[in-house]
C-alpha cells in the first residue's frame, strides 16, 4: 500500500482570491491531498476580516469544485488563532489529519513548522500585486473591479451575503470612529 502525501497549507482567505486557487492547484501537484487551514477563523466584520470562517469554507469549497478539484483531495479546516507561539503547532496538529509537508509563504509559520522537524515549502505567488486579500477588499470598498480577482463561486458567495454592503459599512464605521 502507498502511503498518500499530505500538506498543510494555511491562509485567511478574506475573502478566497484566483491567487489562493493557483496556490492549491500548484501545491496538489507535490501531494496527493491537501489541508486548507482558514486562519483566524474567530475573526469577522472588519475591513481586514470582513468574512466568517463558514463563509470563506462556502467561498473555498465551491471554488476548488467549480475547479474540477476532487472534493476527496482536500479538506478544509477552521483555526483560530491562539496568541501563543510556543504551542500552535500543536493546536494546529489537534485539528487536522496528519501532514508532512506545510506550505506558507509566512515567515512565523514557516519557522514554528520548521522547528518541529516538518517538511516546509513556501509556495509561488501568483500575480502577487493584484492577487492579494488587501487588493480585493480595497476594490471592494472603492467600487473597483474585484470579481475579475476572485472565483466564481467567492463572487456569487460574497452578493449572497451581501458582503460589499458589509464591508462597505464597516469601513465607514471604522474611520468616523478614528
Amino acid at each position: 500500500m502507498t502511503k498518500l502525501t499530505r500538506g498543510l497549507l494555511i491562509g485567511r482567505m478574506q475573502p478566497v482570491h484566483n491567487g489562493h486557487i493557483q496556490i492549491i492547484k500548484k501545491t496538489l501537484e507535490s501531494v496527493d491531498e491537501i489541508i486548507i487551514g482558514v486562519g483566524s477563523a474567530q475573526l469577522s466584520h472588519t475591513t481586514k476580516d470582513p468574512f466568517t470562517a463558514g463563509e470563506r469554507i462556502m467561498m473555498l469549497n465551491q471554488s476548488l469544485v467549480d475547479e474540477g478539484i476532487d472534493n476527496g483531495k482536500f479538506y478544509i479546516i477552521p483555526m483560530e488563532d491562539i496568541n501563543m507561539n510556543a504551542i500552535w503547532v500543536a493546536h494546529v496538529k489537534s485539528l487536522t489529519p496528519p501532514f508532512t509537508k506545510v506550505y506558507s509563504g509566512n515567515p512565523l509559520v514557516q519557522r514554528l513548522f520548521y522547528e518541529e522537524g516538518y517538511d516546509v515549502y513556501a509556495p509561488p505567488l501568483f500575480s502577487r500585486e493584484e492577487l492579494s486579500g488587501t487588493e480585493v477588499r480595497n476594490r471592494m470598498i472603492n467600487d473597483g473591479d474585484w470579481k475579475s480577482l476572485v472565483p466564481k463561486a467567492t463572487a456569487k458567495i460574497i452578493d449572497e451575503i451581501d458582503g460589499i454592503e458589509r464591508i462597505k459599512h464597516l469601513s465607514i464605521k471604522e474611520i468616523s470612529e478614528i
